[in-house]
């Protein structure tokens, strides 16, 4: 599955990927470090990605997870990546979203444009998620702001959430709410 922006391609997970992931991964190791919690050394080569891809496939033919790839538009060569995961069913239809994307081209408005289709297919019929959850470190303003725009809501603070560059990081929890989902509506997501 693919879906087309003005300057993107967003991807769905394929192991195929892997070698493009791993460059991605490698390329902006120390720029991402600061953002994300440690990752195995393997995650950082073509045959630990393959089996991490296999892994996310089956996550996303399960339903318990949608992953994007991004490209700009004419060339294969992985600049981002979307992750909703933890997608929970019945009463509450919610996932957790991830995202990074190349270090060299932040502020672009790549990932906003981005984040806006992909926010356009879970809140779809497709997928049909009644909430998204998104969890940043307060330092990374850069994210917060981008997060401020798409229309996420700041609810609370997680204090030590997540281990990251050798020490519990504090977060910032935000939310967005499928804007199409009536507050009467009973979940269908089952």
């Amino acid at each position: 599955m693919r879906i087309a922006t003005e300057r993107l391609l967003l991807r769905a997970t394929n192991p195929q990927f892997a070698e493009a992931v791993a460059e991605y991964l490698v390329r902006n190791r120390e720029a991402h470090r600061e953002w994300n919690p440690p990752m195995p050394d393997r995650l950082f080569t073509q045959e630990g990605q393959h089996e991490r891809l296999v892994a996310a496939a089956e996550s996303e033919t399960d339903g318990s997870q949608v992953g994007w790839f991004l490209s700009l538009k004419g060339d294969e060569k992985v600049i981002g990546h979307i992750r909703f995961s933890q997608i929970v069913r019945g009463p509450f239809c919610n996932a957790m979203l991830g995202y990074s994307i190349d270090s060299g081209l932040e502020g672009r408005g790549l990932m906003r444009e981005a984040l806006e289709a992909a926010l356009s297919d879970v809140f779809s019929p497709r997928v049909m998620l009644h909430r998204v959850q998104a969890n940043v470190r307060p330092e990374n303003t850069r994210s917060l702001g981008l997060l401020d725009r798409l229309g996420f809501v700041r609810e609370g603070y997680a204090r030590n959430y997540l281990f990251i560059g050798g020490a519990w990081r504090d977060h910032v929890m935000t939310a967005r709410i499928n804007p199409a989902w009536r507050a009467s509506r009973e979940p269908s997501c089952s």
